[in-house]
């Protein structure tokens, strides 16, 4: 079965699974829309496989996650020239020159104490992407849309202003995609050689797999030295920038950063964030067919010229 594995943020987004790691047996497999996520966001396969691949001797000790944070973050689609620049990137990427990347601007928010009210699952994060949606999908980004789980199910929020033609204002894009935990990185194997990035001012983590659809990224970076928290005055490493693969047909984006601009210890509000889904999102919405859309949403796309890493697939292939 050749999975892609679309996981919310640390944000959401992807790794890949190859077919070495499509081995559930057919009688365990869950539903089309639950993903290998490496732990992450559920435990899918990880009876199968070790998620948690541990550290070497000289290897950092592992961030944490505040128990409630927000950040504002700056988003850059990267289509050319990355391949001898690879992410983790400064903000804006200084080994790429403006012509190589699209940028645009969202938010993450982030409760590790949540609790739902049908009780399934804990933890709720929120990712918001303003005028260009997260570029995994196999259609025109130029939209607004916010992710968001709650306990173990993850829903697709599109709004009136830019919503694309024929996709609902929420559909369900998960029964199992729980928000990272406080302590997700243990998931991510430590890169000592990205980590070298930023003149050696960040810890750099990723998955990378050779797919049959081509080489697929997952990694995210902290800061290596603790600083003060804006809103407590706490001290602890900063995350730094989240980065993956995207999708090349339609949206031209073999490679994605989301630059962290304010982290900071603070509540989110619930009206603004985790509220939106008892007010858009019907007692039980359709399923998401982001990877599959209906073929009114696929009219007039035009196919980029894209640079590199011709073969991948759009996510979903």
């Amino acid at each position: 079965m050749n999975r892609i594995i679309k996981s919310l943020s640390a944000g959401i987004v992807l790794i890949a699974a190859s077919s070495s790691l499509s081995c559930a047996s057919e009688t365990s497999d869950p539903p089309d829309n639950v993903y290998f996520t490496m732990g992450v966001h559920n435990d899918f396969m990880c009876d199968q496989m070790d998620c948690t691949p541990g550290r070497g001797k000289t290897d950092p000790g592992d961030p944490l996650y505040p128990e409630k944070w927000i950040s504002e973050w700056t988003m850059y689609t990267v289509s050319k020239n990355y391949e001898e620049n690879p992410p983790p990137y400064t903000n804006p990427p200084s080994t790429l020159s403006p012509d190589d990347y699209r940028v645009s601007y969202g938010a993450t928010y982030y409760d590790s104490t949540y609790v739902p009210a049908d009780g399934d699952g804990t933890g709720a994060m929120m990712e918001h992407y303003e005028e260009f949606c997260l570029p995994i999908f196999p259609i025109q980004n130029n939209y607004t849309c916010s992710f968001i789980s709650l306990g173990n199910k993850a829903y697709f929020l599109t709004y009136e202003q830019d919503r694309p033609k024929d996709m609902p204002p929420c559909c369900l894009f998960s029964p199992q995609n729980h928000p990272p935990r406080r302590d997700f990185i243990k998931h991510l194997p430590y890169n000592p050689d990205r980590s070298q990035h930023l003149n050696g001012a960040i810890q750099a983590y990723a998955i990378e797999v050779d797919s049959p659809s081509g080489p697929i990224l997952f990694g995210y970076a902290f800061y290596r030295d603790a600083t003060y928290d804006s809103e407590t005055g706490g001290k602890y490493r900063h995350p730094q920038s989240f980065y993956f693969s995207g999708s090349i047909p339609v949206v031209n984006a073999p490679i994605v950063s989301q630059n962290y601009t304010s982290f900071r210890a603070q509540a989110p509000d619930p009206a603004k964030t985790w509220n939106l889904v008892a007010e858009m999102c019907p007692a039980k919405p359709v399923d998401c067919r982001l990877f599959d859309p209906p073929s009114a949403q696929l009219q007039d796309v035009e196919q980029p010229e894209v640079s590199g890493w011709d073969a991948i697939e759009a996510p979903g292939g």
